[in-house]
């Protein structure tokens, strides 16, 4: 906590002047492109290692980093809080784009390959129910995160199965079919600082260097441009 006091302090002191006007436009409010939803592992830093700024990513973060999927209607079959962050930036925000970033080591994927279920922590056992079908398809095998550790394999498995709750929300599935939404799985080294994105064609997630960078940002160009068009011939 003193850390924390004093690092308020130091951003007051240093840091703010070249941020006033940035928060003075932000103070009438946001128009984030992006809904990042990662985990609340302390290492994990979404606007540090992606170099973003106070208004580019809505963030959401949860142990795991996981979503609960919804029921035909659109609501969530489990905790309520990731669907609302999910509706109000589709609804509320000029949201795109939703990545979802796991990480190595992560302490939830560990306690669901122990079977974790610890009658002290009934919320925490509840809720790591919903990253158990990521370890169903942990255990069938593939491609994604060979050579990893069991945890970081899982951890992997468990950004693809996270996405295909998203599908299950209506409003998701709208977007996608209209070409107005993108879904991304990333997945966060620390030891390296380094982060992975999936890659469906190699069926596995790939470092994000300068040549994967430079192709990722081609296929949304492409994409917006593809969009615009055919926003402009309806």
């Amino acid at each position: 906590m003193k850390k924390l006091v004093q690092g308020l302090l130091d951003f007051q002191r240093h840091s703010l002047p070249a941020y006033r006007s940035t928060f003075a436009r932000l103070a009438h409010g946001q128009t984030p492109d992006c809904l990042f939803i990662a985990c609340a592992d302390s290492r994990v830093v979404p606007n540090l290692f992606a170099s973003t700024n106070p208004g580019d990513l809505f963030v959401m973060r949860n142990v795991g980093n996981m979503v609960p999927p919804s029921d035909s209607s659109g609501l969530s079959l489990s905790d309520r809080s990731e669907a609302a962050a999910l509706e109000f930036s589709l609804l509320t925000l000029p949201v795109k784009d939703i990545v979802v970033c796991g990480h190595s080591s992560c302490g939830a994927m560990k306690a669901i390959l122990s079977g974790y279920n610890d009658q002290k922590t009934p919320n925490l056992s509840s809720w790591l129910d919903v990253g158990r079908p990521a370890l169903a398809a942990y255990e069938r095998g593939g491609k994604v995160g060979e050579g990893l550790a069991p945890y970081d394999r899982l951890s992997q498995y468990s950004v693809l199965q996270q996405l295909e709750h998203l599908k299950t929300y209506p409003l998701v599935r709208e977007r996608l079919a209209a070409g107005t939404l993108r879904l991304h799985g990333w997945w966060f080294d620390i030891g390296q600082a380094r982060v992975h994105a999936y890659r469906p064609d190699l069926e596995r997630f790939t470092p994000i260097d300068e040549l994967e960078g430079e192709r990722m940002i081609r296929e949304m160009e492409a994409a917006n441009g593809a969009e615009e068009a055919s926003h402009s011939a309806a």
